[in-house]
Formats: C-alpha cells, sequence, structure tokens
C-alpha cells in the first residue's frame, strides 16, 4: 500500500468534508442547542398556551416525517431494483452482494432482538408514550398481517402509509423495469422515478434545516409531562440497547464475516477509516459514497469491478445499523402500546426490519423517518418518537458508520470470493462506475 495510495483516498474524505462549511455546521449546532435549552425552559415553565403551541409543532414534524417517509422508501427501493439489471454480466458479483447483505442485515436484526430480551427496556408512562387515551391494540393472527400487507389497490397502501404493502409495490415494480427491455419508454420512466428521488432528498434537507425547531417542541413536551424524569432509567435502557447492538455489529460481528472469508479486519478498517469517518460526521452513506470506493480501491485493493458495482448498490441496500434500530424502536413502541412481544413476534420482525431496511434511504434519519411511517400504518402511537429524537442524532451518526463500515465488509468479502476470477486489468464499464459516483459526488 503505497503513500500515494492513502494520500488519495484521505484527499476524498477531505474533500467531502469541506463541502460541510465550517461556519454553517457552527451555525447548525448553535441552532440545535438553543432549541433544545428553550424546550427545557418551555416545558419547564408549564404555560397551558405554550404548551398548545409545543403540542402543535410536534404534531406537524410527526406528520411531516409521515409524509416524507413512504414515497422515499417507494422510490429508493424502485430506483435501486430497476438499474440492477442493467449489466447481466456481472451476476456472480451481484448473487454474492446480495447473499452477504442478507447475511448481515439478519444478523444485525437479530442482535437487536437478542439485546432488547436480555436487557428488557422498561415502559414510560402512558401520558409520554402518547397511549393514555387509547386502548388496547387488537392483535391480529399472522394470517391477517400478511393479508393486510397484500394490496388490493395500487394507491390504498400509499393513502393509508401502508409500509410493507408500499414495499411489496415498490420491489414488483422495481423488478419488473430491471427485466423490461431497455428502450426509451423504460429510460423515460426510470429517469422520472430518480427525478422525484431528487425532489424528496431536497425536501429532506428542508426538514432537516428546520428540525431544531421539531426538537424544541418535543422536548417541552417531554419536560412538562415527565415532572421529575421518572422515566429516565427505562429510556437509558432502550438507548443503550440501540447503541449497544450497533457497536456489537460494528467491533464483533463484522469482523467474524471477514475472519470467516480469511480477511484481516484490522488492516480493512485502517484502509476504510476515511470513509467510516466521512459517514459518521455527514450521517449520509449516499453522500459517503464516493470517499467509500477511493478508500476500497486504494486503501483495500477491491478490485474496481466489484467497488464500482457492489458499493453503489450496498449503499441503498446494505443498512445494517438501520435494520437494528427499525426492530428494537418497534418493539418498544409496541411494547409501550400495550402489545404483547412474544418471540413468534420477535422473529417475523426480525425479516420486517431487514426487508424495511433495505427500502431504507441513505440519507440523514432516514431510519428514523421509516419507522415512524412503519408504526403508523400499524396504528401504533408514535409520540414517545418525539422523546427519541433529541438523542436520535447521536444514534444517526452510529448508525450510519456501522453501515458504510458494513458496505466495505461486504466489498471486500465479495472481492475474496471472486479475486481469482476476475481481471485485475479490465475497468468497469463508466455507466456502472464513474458516472454514478460522479452524480452522488
Amino acid at each position: 500500500m503505497t503513500s500515494q495510495e492513502h494520500s488519495e483516498a484521505y484527499e476524498a474524505a477531505r474533500s467531502t468534508l469541506e463541502r460541510m462549511p465550517k461556519k454553517r455546521r457552527i451555525i447548525t449546532a448553535s441552532f440545535y442547542a438553543v432549541c433544545l435549552v428553550l424546550g427545557v425552559v418551555f416545558g419547564y415553565i408549564n404555560n397551558p398556551s405554550l404548551n398548545e403551541l409545543m403540542n402543535f409543532i410536534a404534531t406537524v414534524f410527526t406528520r411531516l416525517f409521515s409524509f416524507i417517509a413512504v414515497p422515499i422508501i417507494a422510490l429508493a427501493l424502485i430506483s435501486t431494483l430497476a438499474k440492477l439489471g442493467k449489466d447481466s454480466s456481472s451476476g456472480r458479483i451481484f448473487g454474492r452482494t446480495i447473499f452477504y447483505t442478507l447475511s448481515t442485515t439478519i444478523v444485525a436484526a437479530t442482535v437487536g432482538a437478542l439485546m432488547f430480551w436480555i436487557l428488557k427496556p422498561g415502559n414510560v408512562p402512558a401520558e409520554v408514550a402518547g397511549t393514555a387515551d387509547v386502548g388496547q391494540i387488537e392483535s391480529a393472527s399472522y394470517l391477517d398481517h400478511i393479508l393486510s400487507v397484500i394490496p388490493n389497490n395500487i394507491l390504498q397502501p400509499f393513502v393509508s402509509g401502508n409500509v410493507l404493502s408500499v414495499l411489496l409495490i415498490a420491489a414488483a415494480v422495481g423488478m419488473a423495469l430491471a427485466v423490461m427491455p431497455k428502450n426509451e419508454r423504460r429510460d423515460a420512466l426510470l429517469n422520472t422515478i430518480l427525478g422525484l428521488q431528487d425532489v424528496l432528498f431536497v425536501l429532506i434537507k428542508w426538514i432537516i434545516t428546520i428540525l431544531p425547531i421539531g426538537i424544541m417542541g418535543f422536548t417541552a413536551k417531554l419536560v412538562t409531562e415527565l415532572g421529575q424524569g421518572m422515566i429516565l432509567g427505562s429510556l437509558a435502557t432502550y438507548f443503550t440497547v440501540v447503541i449497544g447492538s450497533n457497536l456489537i455489529q460494528m467491533f464483533i460481528v463484522l469482523p467474524v464475516f471477514l475472519m470467516l472469508r480469511r480477511l484481516n479486519p484490522l488492516k480493512i478498517a485502517r484502509g476504510m477509516l476515511p470513509a467510516i469517518a466521512v459517514a459518521f460526521f455527514s450521517k449520509s452513506s449516499a453522500g459517503t459514497l464516493p470517499v467509500t470506493m477511493a478508500s476500497a480501491e486504494n486503501n483495500c485493493h477491491v478490485n474496481p469491478k466489484v467497488s464500482r458495482f457492489v458499493l453503489p448498490i450496498c449503499t441503498t441496500i446494505n443498512m445494517n445499523g438501520c435494520a437494528g434500530f427499525i426492530l428494537i424502536t418497534s418493539l418498544y413502541l409496541m411494547q409501550n402500546a400495550g402489545m404483547e412481544i412474544t418471540i413468534g413476534t420477535t422473529i417475523v420482525w426480525i425479516f420486517i426490519a431487514t426487508i424495511a431496511a433495505i427500502g431504507n434511504a441513505g440519507v440523514p434519519m432516514g431510519c428514523y423517518f421509516l419507522t415512524i411511517s412503519l408504526l403508523s400504518s400499524m396504528h401504533v402511537p408514535v409520540l414517545l418518537m418525539g422523546v427519541i429524537l433529541p438523542v436520535y442524532a447521536i444514534i444517526d451518526m452510529i448508525e450510519t458508520g456501522v453501515n458504510v463500515w458494513s458496505d466495505a465488509a461486504v466489498a471486500n468479502m465479495v472481492n475474496k470470493d471472486l479475486e481469482d476470477e476476475l481481471d485485475q486489468s479490465d475497468e468497469p464499464a463508466d455507466q456502472n462506475g464513474n458516472t454514478h459516483t460522479q452524480q452522488l459526488a
């Protein structure tokens, strides 16, 4: 590994971080701090008019989160699956990518489930969870749940916010586009979908820009209802479960996967450090993609044929950190809503979390938006998500780091599997590599 190769990867990381102006970062951090303090002050004052205003702000942001999640999930999954049909000669690479992606994501969700059952976070008061005025949620059989996922028309799931049905429709449309003959009509439809996705990404940026105002509303609401902090213990346990499962995935599970393929986890981690650092601070695996590719190719010597095919796919579908968060948070909110959490329920949710994570967009707070929409579609009260929101920034940073680290692990494992079959001198086709990187850069 030469010093020039190191410098190229670190230069990519530096240039990506420099796109986030220092002055803007300081202003954003100050905005967050001021709104958080104001939320605490307004909640402590406990003025009826202020409480009503804060409740209004919290409700507005909860609706915005639900509004943006469903179309983002659908368009991300459609565009990802549609692009997979572009290069049939990459079938071997694609097959191994899907195998390792599903394996690591299912294990991530399983680790989250085990942590949840071992530490067993307690419930918060009904007023905080938003379940005080909600009766017992009727439990349906698994066949009823499966039936509710199968749509009877194409618009109803989007109107009702049934995320699992939306995922089913999006997967079907994406696979149909992947196998369609390449012609002007297909390209026009795919370009329209990608354009709509870009529009939604802009809307997400706008929501994140004004997010501190939402944090102020949620914090004030929380402080008003908490009194003397009587739920801190159960919430602390919940956060321990979420962060702990991500750290186990990062430092134990993924290194074990690499060692099973006779790869050195420490060597690969050192080479991928620029990408992991950018992911941690940017909270966007999609935005980190150029650095991830540079680090994989220059520092870990991953064949460009592999890195430029595998990493763009993994950026969208390989969401280890997101799978753990979706599973743990869903079980926690369902438990607070009075639903019985059994071993069978947990096993079903391992697969639901895996499928939902695959449909998640690699943007800041993508998992948060998706989880709210998923639970809302099941009529589970999501007010507790507002309590989680002020701490989610830290969770999101860790999750994104885990996601990019898992992307790197998958790319290195695929490269190891096919190193004897791939010609190191071959360059990947532009449409599978440079063009995609340039667009994300």
